[in-house]
């Protein structure tokens, strides 16, 4: 893909950039927050003059035909809606500034209308050799094609989700699979998990970088969302290997509570997802250096998962980590990771997975065996002190709820 992100770190985006936020002072407090780029940006160019000046990229919408899936009543009219020729002309008015990451080429598109977004992103691709197509997926909630009198309209026009993912695949080109999921609004923590299971296995099938937009906003004007729950989402989806994380919103888009108000002031989100950030940040560093190859549950109950197509297990053994648990029997998420460039090093994502709604916040530890390696232990604010019991040859590493730990053997 060409394009001017550097898909070899871990990139940090926000949606949404109204325009009473776009300073100088505003645009370097993005930049503060540790983000990296801002999704639904418009052309603006003396905006786009500051991106560059801080080193930030933008998605820009308005450059080609906008599309959104919405409801699914319009499932398979995009190209009767936006045919064509209205892309071709778009390319011709179209001016390049370096801090245009990507084209917004439309949002939760249905199965039916993937043959002809193919097209769409094939020509992005060639018409803006500089940027990317940028293009959204619903999650696992949205309706399915139903054969019944009561379904009128269908969101992912597929009978299953996992069907859905895969068309995208067998039918768009893109490298990257991208996808929101509102655990805080849908309060479906399995619901999220299966859909970054479903996803996450596609995006190794086929060879796809696995993006993920979460929520640093909240459905309830009353409730904000917690620094430990912007955690779990981001954490967990590291388990599943995200290279990319978009939080919505950054100013108003939709919903209550974003980073800035309408005045263009940081709210009490600007700090957490600032703090966040920079613990995703500290994290990628060696977690780029490699790829997920499984995500495994530990400790949960599997009389509760029925949302979820996986099976929890008591402890991880994967010919290299041994035994791996946390030392109470609390739930765990915990990714596998090999190298990129050096299949003999391993590695593991442990995200403490007890507390999503960030009701108790307490401590565990972590045991496993892991023989012939050395252990190096990062959390989001640097290496972790890892224990060495010389009588049951197990380490050790301390972890809180919602934190995560990026443990190597190397």
């Amino acid at each position: 893909m060409n394009a001017r992100m550097n898909r070899n770190r871990l990139n940090i985006g926000a949606y949404i950039l109204r325009p009473y936020a776009r300073t100088e002072k505003h645009i370097r407090q993005i930049k503060e927050c540790g983000l990296d780029f801002i999704v639904c940006m418009d052309n603006d160019r003396k905006a786009l003059d500051l991106f560059s000046k801080y080193g930030l990229g933008a998605c820009v919408v308005g450059v080609v035909p906008g599309w959104w899936g919405g409801n699914g009543d319009n499932a398979g009219t995009m190209e009767a809606t936006n045919p064509f020729p209205k892309y071709i002309d778009a390319a011709k008015n179209f001016e390049d500034h370096p801090a245009v990451w990507g084209i917004d080429i439309g949002d939760e598109p249905s199965a039916l209308d993937f043959e002809y977004y193919e097209k769409i992103q094939n020509f992005v691709q060639t018409g803006f050799p500089m940027q990317f197509p940028y293009l959204n997926l619903y999650p696992n909630y949205a309706s399915i094609c139903e054969n019944n009198d009561e379904q009128t309209v269908n969101q992912l026009g597929t009978p299953t989700y996992a069907e859905h993912i895969e068309q995208y695949c067998q039918k768009i080109s893109l490298d990257y699979i991208m996808f929101d999921y509102y655990v805080y609004s849908t309060n479906s923590v399995m619901g999220c998990m299966e859909n970054f299971r479903v996803v996450a296995d596609a995006a190794r099938r086929y060879g796809r970088s696995f993006w993920f937009i979460p929520q640093v906003n909240s459905f309830n004007k009353d409730e904000w969302t917690s620094e430990n729950m912007l955690r779990f989402q981001a954490f967990a989806s590291m388990c599943f290997g995200a290279e990319s994380i978009i939080w919505a919103c950054y100013t108003a888009g939709w919903w209550h509570n974003q980073v800035l108000d309408s005045d263009g002031n940081k709210t009490e989100q600007y700090d957490k997802l600032k703090k966040i950030n920079k613990e995703i940040a500290n994290l990628g560093v060696p977690y780029m250096n490699y790829r997920c190859t499984y995500t495994h549950f530990i400790g949960f109950d599997n009389n509760n998962l029925d949302i979820l197509e996986q099976k929890s297990v008591d402890e991880l053994n994967n010919g290299c980590f041994r035994g791996l648990r946390s030392d109470d029997g609390r739930q765990l998420v915990v990714g596998d990771f090999t190298g990129k460039t050096d299949n003999n090093k391993k590695a593991v994502f442990v995200l403490a997975a007890d507390d999503y709604r960030d009701e108790h916040n307490t401590s565990t530890t972590l045991k496993f065996r892991c023989e012939g390696r050395t252990v190096l232990a990062n959390g989001g604010n640097g290496k972790l002190p890892v224990k060495y019991n010389k009588k049951t040859h197990e380490y050790s590493v301390d972890i809180k709820s919602n934190q995560g730990i990026f443990i190597e053997a190397i």
